[in-house]
């Protein structure tokens, strides 16, 4: 990170262990060229309701995932994930003695200059001079991790083509996905599929409910194709699912897939009988005008977009924050 450091920069990557949180972590500190020490925190009550505002004791609420509180070393830059994270991101400021660079993805919901930078999406609104805009979630997909997802998932290529992959997550507050809304979504799915032919290339979330699991595996059962529903089914495929897949089809509910699978560059659809509530509505707006997602049924082509790249130029504008932090550290 700095040429005049003699070993490379230690950093913690922080979230609640929720996976979407700990891979926008990963993904910007893989970015930095930083090997991270993962830390997937809990918090005890009632730092953990009020996080990330509660401040004093809150070293001796927070616990990582053996059980031990923070400690020194500490690192020379924090990049926290959510709300719980933020709490131990922003207590590093001040533990280190101003020597940990402090980034925080996602909104903190408090004041940002309680951190060096914090990275947000856009329709978080979250303004500040500190304050770094993405559209979507930040991740690892770029041209490099989807040939790593070719070689490793080489098997994948040979199903018949369009590859068509399916990512399904699972209800939330701004869309509910349920019976009814797979069915609809299946019939479609199968409607495409009697014109193209092709195969589908599934895979579901850890909040996809397991009766729609089971309802999905039967149904995709009479289609060519992969299905990845959990470790049941062995090792996770997802990273060659998007590398070998000729469009994707993602329900709307969760930002990381949305925003993963426009990484790719290739032709990604969404599909809302519902209307899309709060943020998240501003989201998918920004992503259709841009012409990275398009609605599923849409009749025109889909146009050649370039990939969403933003987690290499969020890291680009890290890296010169934390150089110009770094230069004026505490000794």
């Amino acid at each position: 990170m700095t040429a005049s450091s003699a070993s490379p920069p230690s950093c913690w990557a922080i979230s609640d262990g929720a996976a979407g949180n700990e891979r926008q972590a990963l993904a910007l500190a893989r970015a930095l060229g930083l090997e991270p020490r993962v830390l997937r925190i809990s918090v005890r009550e009632p730092w953990n309701l009020l996080a990330p505002r509660l401040r004093a004791g809150a070293r001796g609420a927070i616990r990582d995932q053996h059980g031990a509180v923070p400690a020194p070393p500490w690192p020379d830059i924090a990049i926290g994930c959510g709300r719980r994270a933020a709490l131990l991101t922003r207590g590093l400021r001040g533990w280190s003695g101003g020597r940990t660079f402090t980034v925080q993805v996602l909104d903190p919901r408090i004041d940002s200059r309680a951190f060096d930078v914090v990275v947000v999406p856009q329709h978080d609104r979250v303004a500040g001079a500190n304050v770094l805009h993405s559209i979507g979630a930040l991740n690892p997909v770029d041209s490099g991790w989807l040939g790593d997802g070719r070689t490793r998932c080489c098997e994948l290529g040979a199903l018949p083509a369009p590859r068509t992959a399916v990512l399904v997550g699972g209800s939330n507050r701004a869309q509910r996905l349920d019976a009814a809304y797979f069915d609809a979504l299946l019939e479609r799915l199968a409607a495409r599929h009697a014109t193209d032919g092709g195969s589908f290339l599934v895979s579901l979330s850890r909040r996809t409910p397991a009766a729609i699991a089971a309802r999905l595996r039967a149904a995709f059962a009479a289609f060519p194709g992969t299905f990845w529903g959990g470790p049941e089914d062995g090792e996770n495929p997802y990273a060659g699912i998007l590398a070998w897949a000729d469009r994707l089809v993602v329900t709307p509910d969760s930002v990381n897939m949305v925003s993963e699978a426009c990484a790719t560059g290739k032709p990604v659809y969404t599909f809302a009988p519902r209307v899309i509530a709060g943020k998240l509505a501003l989201f998918h707006a920004e992503l259709i005008a841009s012409g990275h997602l398009r609605r599923l049924g849409d009749t025109v082509p889909a146009a050649q977009v370039e990939p969403l790249a933003e987690t290499a130029a969020i890291a680009d504008l890290v890296r010169g924050r934390w150089q110009a932090f770094a230069a004026g550290r505490p000794a």
